[in-house]
């Protein structure tokens, strides 16, 4: 304590504070309280428009990210969309389809449906093991319910 003494023997506690009405404020050593632009370098200005780093990626449907038309007679894209326990279509915050593309999914789902390239009860055993799309456990927007 004595060596801190000596050392910051003529500083005093009020020295770094200003006083403003009631309210002592600290003040900054090195800087002036008259504000002026004109000493700063033009390089040491923030940079403008610089996009956020951590926005994480707009979320896009798969099917317009890829530009994939959807047609009643391709029954392995439909069938990715289809319950294979129920052969219900799943919604749209399991697919994580836009409404455009979630609508004529359906639409194609039951035109296929009733073309015979689908099956109405259950998901054909060929289509089982094909890569999933969507995953019914994991979805992508929370359900309101």
């Amino acid at each position: 304590m004595s060596i801190l003494r000596k050392v910051f023997s003529d500083f005093h506690v009020s020295n770094f504070y200003r006083i403003t009405g009631s309210k002592l404020l600290p003040v900054r050593v090195g800087y002036s309280t008259t504000s002026s632009t004109s000493s700063q370098p033009k390089d040491d200005l923030p940079a403008e428009n610089l996009t956020n780093p951590y926005q994480k990626e707009k979320r896009r449907c798969v099917l317009c990210k890829y530009n994939v038309k959807v047609d009643y007679k391709n029954a392995r894209l439909l069938s990715q969309f289809l319950s294979p326990f129920t052969g219900k279509v799943y919604e749209r915050n399991i697919t994580g389809l836009c409404k455009a593309k979630q609508r004529s999914v359906e639409r194609e789902i039951i035109k296929s449906q009733n073309a015979g390239y689908l099956a109405v009860m259950l998901k054909k055993v060929e289509y089982i093991r094909d890569p999933k799309l969507c995953d019914p456990n994991r979805p992508v927007r929370p359900h309101r319910y």
